[in-house]
């Protein structure tokens, strides 16, 4: 007995779509960070053969994993590990070098700039912002000039140079020598997580370096942390962060509450308790700010500049859903329904970027085939932090603990957390490796300019 379903295609209308097949759906992705990437990475996963063709652009060939930077520039990650080359993890996807220049969505293009080219349009049925953000920074006198951030790889990397550059040029200089001072002066401003980490795993470097270099007592070794606000790390319990102050107060690192940055002139650091200090090393971690190519987009913008969306991730004009566009990450206004975010919206931080991308994922598929979308809702599970080999703090609700076994679920967090099983092995290798043989501490400084050993001693034309 045969049984015709009421869904059973028709030899007449399986003709009809082997002869006139349906065009695929075209998907814009802008930005390949953390919520870009992991929505290229979804949608390759769901989306059947024929059914859309997905395009990611960004000027850089890779997502960088963002907490792994501290310990970048504390020598304990390879530089290499913490990024995922969009090439090597995307395999269906077609990537565009470039940057977003304008995006017309009622014609459904969007303009590329290409570096050293011509500008490109691609035209979309569907868009997705993921921009990310850039390092949020105040009109300060010497902060453009002389602070470093600590949001990308190369960041790290000029940080930790830096850092044991300015210990080789300290130890060949008198103790009453001023520059000497200067070298082994580390400024950070801004006490959220960003800025604790970098702040306390740089000093855990530092003390190991003073090891090698009999010239430099550990008491010359100043670290500062400036935070505006009365309190650091917002999102553990005040017993954990005063533990954190405690714990980097025996290391010789000091944290200044209450205290704001006037002026970084020429590395002479003014605070507004009227203390000054001379540093080589200034690192800026105070906040982000969503990624001003948001700008050259049509879609709403809150007062923040991020792009206004709905809990289904979707672009919204007020209550009205721009549709075809969605949006997620630290480029985006999503309200937060656990409650528990800053004006309402999820905080710009990696749990809220990657959960957003995938779901988004799914809520786009669905809508190519006619399903309802669903809401966003993630609640905090917690927060921790790596304060340097043996040390961290970890809060979940009422539970907050510190040292090694903070630590211990820090890497474990993380290690788990970093997209792609090639770069966990590499990562968790490498600590392995550290374990045994110690961080890498060698410092490369000529690679700010690679020519420069070349350039000195190339035959000149004419000479």
């Amino acid at each position: 007995m045969t049984i015709e379903t009421t869904n059973s295609k028709t030899p007449a209308a399986v003709a009809e779509a082997i002869l006139n097949p349906k065009p695929k759906k075209r998907i814009l992705i802008i930005g390949g960070g953390y919520a870009g990437f992991y929505t290229a990475w979804k949608l390759e996963k769901l989306l059947s053969k024929n059914e859309a063709e997905v395009t990611l652009v960004d000027p850089l060939p890779y997502m960088t994993y963002q907490p792994f930077l501290p310990e970048v520039a504390a020598g304990s990650i390879e530089p290499r590990h913490v990024i995922v080359s969009h090439r090597q993890h995307l395999k269906k996807t077609r990537l565009v070098s470039g940057r977003m220049s304008k995006v017309n969505h009622k014609a459904k293009k969007a303009t590329i700039s290409i570096e050293g080219g011509k500008s490109r349009v691609i035209e979309y049925d569907q868009i997705v912002m993921t921009a990310g953000a850039v390092t949020r920074t105040f009109p300060i006198k010497g902060i453009a000039e002389q602070a470093i951030g600590m949001k990308t790889v190369e960041e790290a990397v000029e940080v930790r140079n830096r850092l044991i550059g300015n210990f080789e040029r300290a130890a060949a200089l008198p103790k009453s020598s001023k520059l000497r001072k200067r070298l082994l002066t580390t400024v950070v401003v801004g006490g959220g997580f960003a800025g604790i980490e970098a702040f306390a795993e740089l000093r855990s470097a530092a003390t190991k370096l003073v090891g090698y270099y009999p010239e430099i007592d550990f008491e010359e070794v100043e670290f500062h942390l400036i935070e505006a606000m009365g309190r650091i790390m917002p999102e553990v319990s005040l017993k954990t962060s005063l533990w954190v102050i405690d714990n980097l107060a025996k290391r010789n690192a000091i944290v200044h509450l209450d205290t704001q940055l006037t002026s970084a002139d020429n590395g002479i650091v003014k605070l507004s308790t009227g203390e000054t200090m001379e540093s080589d090393l200034i690192i800026w971690t105070a906040g982000v700010a969503a990624a001003p190519v948001a700008k050259n987009c049509d879609f709403p913008l809150d007062a923040r500049f991020r792009v206004m969306a709905n809990t289904k991730l979707q672009i919204v004009d007020g209550e009205k859903v721009i549709a075809g566009a969605w949006t997620a990450g630290d480029v985006s206004a999503v309200p937060d329904l656990s409650g528990g975010g800053v004006g309402g919206f999820c905080v710009p931080n990696a749990q809220h970027a990657v959960r957003q991308a995938k779901l988004l994922a799914k809520n786009l598929v669905a809508g190519i085939r006619g399903e309802a979308p669903k809401e966003y809702f993630h609640k905090n599970l917690g927060a921790v932090a790596g304060l340097g080999i043996g040390v961290g703090a970890f809060q979940s609700g009422k539970i907050g603990l510190t040292g090694f076994v903070a630590w211990i679920f820090h890497r474990g967090y993380h290690g788990l957390a970093m997209p792609t099983w090639e770069r966990k092995i590499r990562v968790v290798s490498g600590w392995a490796w550290n374990f045994i043989l110690g961080r890498d501490l060698s410092s490369v400084e000529a690679m700010r300019d690679p020519r420069l050993f070349f350039e000195t001693w190339a035959t000149k034309a004419g000479k």
